[in-house]
C-alpha cells in the first residue's frame, strides 16, 4: 500500500463525515451551483454510514496527514462500485485521489473483479479520467427537488497475464 494510505478504523468515522461535508461544500462549488452544493451536502453521510459500510464488507482506504488524521478517502464495495472518493479542500491537488484509486484497483484485481465503476461529480471526473475510467453516460437527477448531475464511469480490469513457461 502506498505510503500514507491505510485502512479505515472505527475512530475515523467522524472525521470522514466532516471531510465529506468540507469537500462537497468547498470543492463541489467548482462544478455546481450553490443550491446544488447545498442539496448534495445535506444528504451527506454521518459517521454511522462508515461504520455500517465497513461492517457490511466495504473497504475504506484513506490518506492520513502526519498526525494520522484523514485528508482523503475512498469506499469500495465488493462488486467493484467506488461509492466515495473525497478529499479535504486543504489537501486537494496533491495526488491523493490517484493514490486511493490505485489502491482500490489493486484490491479489485486481487479480488478477481473485472471492472470498477462509479458515479463521478464534475469535480471528481478528471481524477477518474486520469486513472483511465471512461464516461458511460451523464446522469441527470434531483436531490430534494434540485436538479444535479454526475457521470456514470467505469474501468475494465484485464485479468493478469499468465506467466509464460
Amino acid at each position: 500500500m502506498p505510503s500514507g494510505v491505510r485502512l479505515f478504523r472505527p475512530d475515523d468515522a467522524e472525521a470522514l463525515a466532516t471531510l465529506f461535508r468540507a469537500s462537497v461544500e468547498q470543492l463541489g462549488a467548482l462544478g455546481y451551483t450553490p443550491s446544488q452544493v447545498s442539496a448534495w451536502a445535506a444528504r451527506g453521510p454521518g459517521a454511522t454510514l462508515f461504520l455500517d459500510r465497513a461492517a457490511a464488507g466495504a473497504w475504506i482506504w484513506l490518506v492520513a496527514d502526519p498526525a494520522d488524521q484523514p485528508v482523503a478517502y475512498t469506499l469500495l464495495e465488493a462488486d467493484g462500485h467506488l461509492d466515495h472518493l473525497y478529499c479535504h479542500p486543504r489537501h486537494a491537488r496533491q495526488g491523493h485521489a490517484a493514490r486511493l484509486l490505485a489502491v482500490a484497483e489493486e484490491h479489485a484485481r486481487a479480488m478477481g473483479l473485472c471492472r470498477l465503476y462509479t458515479e463521478a461529480s464534475e469535480v471528481a471526473r478528471p481524477s477518474f479520467e486520469r486513472a483511465e475510467f471512461r464516461v458511460v453516460m451523464r446522469r441527470d437527477f434531483e436531490i430534494a427537488g434540485t436538479p444535479i448531475h454526475n457521470y456514470s464511469m467505469e474501468k475494465r480490469l484485464e485479468a493478469p497475464a499468465a506467466s509464460l513457461r
